[in-house]
Order: structure tokens, then sequence, then C-alpha cells
């Protein structure tokens, strides 16, 4: 078992032919060169990784005050002995991250931080992170994130008289309240300044709400012309509740209408011109949503991707040459949540879908069968029943509440788990700091 772990690590290989060379010499420099640092369960830890994490959060610290290097090298020797026995909790259950979602991942994050998978890596090696080695963290913690979402989050029932509770007291009205994405630009004036310049920048400020309004681009305008903090960003000063507003805004943003731009607002910093991007919860939330059902086929252990591929294509002419899609779905479908009601997935919100589902059911017209297509969960064939709009603020609002609450016992309840687990664990520390 110890060598099946092994075969993970990346220092793997290099053991591998250390073992490879029968003279006792090459068996003395494998002890220098590396030696186990703790044995957790069925899994080892090695000096070298040990080492090799350390370094890392030395390198990341950017100039923190960290602890001593003893109390650092324990510290760290700690988490890697809690990630060992969740990852082996993974193996044991099935849990992977192929290859495929964990590059959707990695795309997600650099997206998120304004990158290209290009610039991600630089970043990283200005860090003097190796892309490989963060990638196969970035595996495990995904990895362990989902084994402590089974067996911590599947124990954590909301109740809907929960979500009421909350929702009546004055943080859940607070935390659940509308929220507006505001864009900003400030035309600066100095302090005292004099009439002219008032008068200066004042126009200025009219010429570029009227070019707006026009249809000129807000964020291009606040970068070339703003003044205020976040004119880099294009003036965007993010999602903001009501209560979060700036006091100057605060009777102005809740009644623009969303995408339009205040007139110039005075203030002993200059002129302001604010924009409503986007406004999300509050009483009336209008969304489009899809009625549709569909059929999945998955690749197993008994059938390849290519016999995964062909069965939906069989499935595809058999519903165009009249046979009842809903009996099919029943019968072939490996949706176990959609089958039992013929492949009905019910009212979908738009963006609620992965990008493949989405992008297909977007192009098909009500009454239609789409081609087969693939994503990341198999292969699909889907009708779409129908469109509506509805207000799904109240849904919305409690939703939020019930993620808010399932995340505060979430948070209250992983470090007891952790401390269970490691003291259940077998856990033999072989180099004492």
């Amino acid at each position: 078992m110890i060598i099946k772990q092994l075969a993970s690590r990346t220092w793997f290989s290099a053991i591998v032919t250390s073992l490879m060379l029968s003279t006792p010499m090459a068996h003395a420099q494998l002890e220098t060169l590396d030696r186990i640092s703790v044995i957790v369960d069925d899994d080892i830890i090695m000096q070298s990784e040990l080492d090799s994490r350390v370094a890392v959060v030395k390198n990341q610290s950017k100039g923190m005050r960290l602890p001593p290097d003893e109390i650092l090298e324990q510290q760290v020797q700690e988490r890697l002995i809690i990630e060992s026995i969740q990852l082996q909790m993974a193996e044991r259950s099935g849990i992977r991250i192929s290859d495929q979602q964990l590059n959707q991942i990695i795309d997600t994050i650099a997206k998120q931080n304004g990158m290209s998978i290009r610039q991600f890596q630089q970043a990283l090696a200005k860090d003097g992170v190796d892309y490989a080695e963060a990638r196969d963290q970035i595996r495990r913690e995904r990895i362990i994130s989902e084994v402590q979402r089974y067996r911590v989050g599947s124990t954590i029932q909301i109740s809907e008289q929960d979500i009421d509770s909350f929702l009546n007291s004055a943080r859940g009205q607070t935390a659940t309240s509308e929220e507006y994405r505001i864009g900003h630009i400030l035309i600066q004036v100095p302090s005292q300044a004099k009439k002219t310049v008032l008068t200066k920048a004042k126009k200025k400020a009219e010429g570029l709400v009227k070019s707006l309004r026009n249809g000129a681009n807000f964020e291009q305008t606040a970068i070339a012309n703003s003044d205020g903090r976040n004119a880099l960003k294009g003036g965007d000063l993010g999602w903001r509740k009501e209560a979060e507003l700036p006091s100057l805004f605060a009777d102005i943003v809740p009644n623009l209408k969303k995408g339009s731009v205040s007139d110039p607002i005075r203030s002993a910093s200059g002129y302001h011109i604010i924009k409503l991007s986007d406004k999300r919860g509050g009483n009336e939330q209008l969304v489009r949503q899809t009625k549709a059902r569909h059929i999945l086929i998955q690749e197993s252990t008994i059938r390849s991707e290519e016999q995964s591929k062909q069965l939906i294509n069989e499935l595809y002419q058999r519903v165009i040459n009249g046979e009842d899609f809903a009996k099919l779905a029943k019968e072939f479908s490996d949706d176990p949540g959609s089958k039992v009601n013929g492949g009905d997935l019910n009212w979908i919100n738009d963006g609620d879908m992965v990008p493949a589902f989405e992008k297909a059911m977007k192009a098909t017209k009500k009454g239609e069968v789409s081609k087969p297509f693939k994503s990341r969960f198999g292969w699909h064939i889907l009708e779409v029943t129908g469109y509506r709009q509805k207000d799904v603020a109240e849904e919305t609002q409690r939703n939020q509440a019930r993620q808010l609450l399932y995340s505060r016992r979430f948070e209250e309840e992983l470090p007891i788990w952790l401390r269970q687990i490691r003291s259940e664990a077998y856990v033999e520390i072989k180099n004492e700091l």
C-alpha cells in the first residue's frame, strides 16, 4: 500500500532510480538525499516534501513575520499530516480530479485574477513556484475540499424555520438586502479651488456624462479621465449593499436604473459620476428560465467513451424517429436525479448549468431536440419544453440565507471533524523537530 501511495509523489522517480542501483553506495546516497519524515496510516511524508512546503511558505510570506523555523516546520508538518489523512479518505471513496477538471479549475483561478494561463504560470515562477507542483497542490486542495464537503457538509441540515428566523433578524435583513455594482469617475479639484477651476471641472464632468449617455465605454472613460482610486480598474467599486454605499451616493444609487449614469455630484473632492452597472437581490428579480429534459450517457467500467458516444447517437435517432423521450430517459439515462422523471430538469435559470449544456440549451428551440453533445459529465441530448420569466427574488433571498447559514455551520464543524480524524489516525513522526 505504501508503494502505491508513493506513486503519486513527485520524488517517486528519483526513489525508483535509486532503488534500481544495486551497490551499497547507492543506498547510502539515498539515505543522505531523503528520509521518511512521518508515517500516516498507509502513507508516508518525506523530508523533502516537508522542506519543499516550508520553502513555499517562506517564499509566499511577502515580508510577513513568520515564527521561528522550528515552529514553522512543526506547523507545516501538521498540515501535511491532516492533508494526507484526507487524501487517503478520498482514495478509498473514489474521489478524483481528472486532468480536464483540473485544467478548468486553473483556468477559472487565472481568470478570477485577471490573467491568462501563461500569465498565471509567470506569476507562479516569479514567486519561485514550479507550475507542475502548483497543479499538483491545486488538485490536492480540490480533492480535500470534496472530502470535507462529503464528510462534513453532508451532515449539516438547514431547516426552513432556520431560514425564517435568520431572515427576520437584523443581521439576516442586512446580509440579504439589495446589492449594487457601481462604476465611479472622479474629476478632482483642489481644496479652496477658484471658481474658474470649479467651472472647468464641472464642464468636463458634464461632457463625460453626455458622452457616456451617448454610448461611450464607461471603463475606458474612467481609465482615461478619473482621478479616483479605482480608475485603473475602470472605476469599478464592486458590489455594495445599500448600507455600505458612501453617504454621498446613498440617496442616488437606489434610484438609478440598471445601466444608467448619474448627473455630476459635487463634493469637497470634486465632481463624481456614478454608473449603476448591475444590481441583485431586493423585492423583484426577474430571470429567464428554460424548462428542459435530457438523457445523459456516461463512460463507465463496462462502457467505453466510444460506446457512450455510439449509444447517445442511437438514442437521438430513436427520439427523432418518434420514440418517447421520457421513456428512453427512464431506461437509459445515467442521471439518477432526473431519469425517474423522464429526464425532466424542471425550470433552469440562465447560468445554472455547465457551459456545454448551457450552450446547447440556448441553441435549441422550444419543442426541438438537440444533437448529441458532450459536457464534463458525459454525452447528452436535451429537449427544450418551455420558457418563462420569473420573479425569483424571494427564492434567491432564501437560497442566500441558506448558504450563509451553511457556511457558518461548516466553519464551526470542520475544525471539530479535523481534530477527530487526526486523533483516530496512526501517526508516527520519524524526525522529531
